[in-house]
């Protein structure tokens, strides 16, 4: 069965490189895979290959009120006086929307909900919510979700029925707090398998030192990616890692996530 995996941590830890990689070693397996974009920040596009004139065409599912009206009966923004339907037609949204980046990966950005609060319950969130329970069931596609940072996305359980989560962290206490409240929370709304990954490790102490708060906080270390300045120019060149030179190490140490969670 082709995995859902949701890639989860800190803010500026390096989700979108690791689930842009990963994304990409499935796709050139011949696997069927889908990304989806939950993060705000919105640059998995470039991190899979999608061309600039392109990246720069896409609207976030979550902005195309149109869409959320046709499909819920109430227009975003609007008064939610009369009833909407919070179990919308999605199973052609992918079809329809998704973009092509390179190695056959497509790729669906949903945006995020920024109208009463972010665990609202709206037009926006009924549409969201129903595409990823849809896509979840799909056996033979391989779905990789680039999480916004932080916990709000897991309080709201945007995450759930997901396969494993991985959580990427970086040496330093506040992002290994962050991936110790992220795997609790993640186990409290049922994801039974949630692993760790190193990125920016510099030296072996260091990893090693990682490496223990972890298992004190029954986080396994899936992989270790060693810190390549060569990633600073790939994000400024908006390519991915995978496009540049000097980055084998990188690409080496996603592989072994990769079979790791097969």
């Amino acid at each position: 069965m082709a995995l859902k995996i949701a890639v989860s941590g800190k803010g500026g830890v390096g989700k979108t490189t690791v689930a842009g990689i990963l994304s990409r070693l499935y796709g050139r397996e011949g696997k069927r895979v889908l990304v989806l974009d939950a993060d705000p920040a919105s640059n998995l596009a470039s991190a899979i290959g999608v061309p600039k004139e392109m990246r720069g065409r896409i609207v976030p599912l979550s902005k195309m009120l149109d869409l959320i009206e046709e499909r819920t009966g109430v227009r975003p923004g609007s008064s939610y006086g009369g009833m909407f339907t919070i179990n919308p037609k999605v199973d052609d949204l992918a079809a329809k929307y998704a973009v092509e980046g390179k190695d056959g990966v497509r790729l669906l950005v949903l945006g995020t909900i920024s109208t009463g609060g972010g665990g609202c319950f709206c037009p926006e969130s009924a549409l969201l919510k129903t595409l990823i329970k849809h896509l979840v069931l799909e056996k033979d596609q391989y779905m990789i979700m680039d999480m916004e940072a932080g916990l709000e996305h897991l309080g709201r359980a945007s995450s759930r029925n997901m396969d494993v989560m991985i959580v990427v962290v970086e040496p330093g206490m506040r992002s290994l707090e962050t991936a110790e409240k992220i795997k609790d929370l993640a186990s409290q709304i049922g994801i039974k398998k949630v692993v760790a990954v190193l990125n920016k490790a510099s030296s072996v102490e260091e990893r090693g030192l990682v490496e223990e708060e972890l298992r004190k906080a029954g986080l396994p270390l899936a992989a270790t990616i060693p810190y390549n300045r060569r990633l600073v120019e790939a994000d400024l060149k908006g390519v991915s890692p995978l496009d540049l030179e000097g980055t084998e190490d990188v690409v080496a140490a996603v592989r072994d996530l990769k079979d790791s969670l097969e």
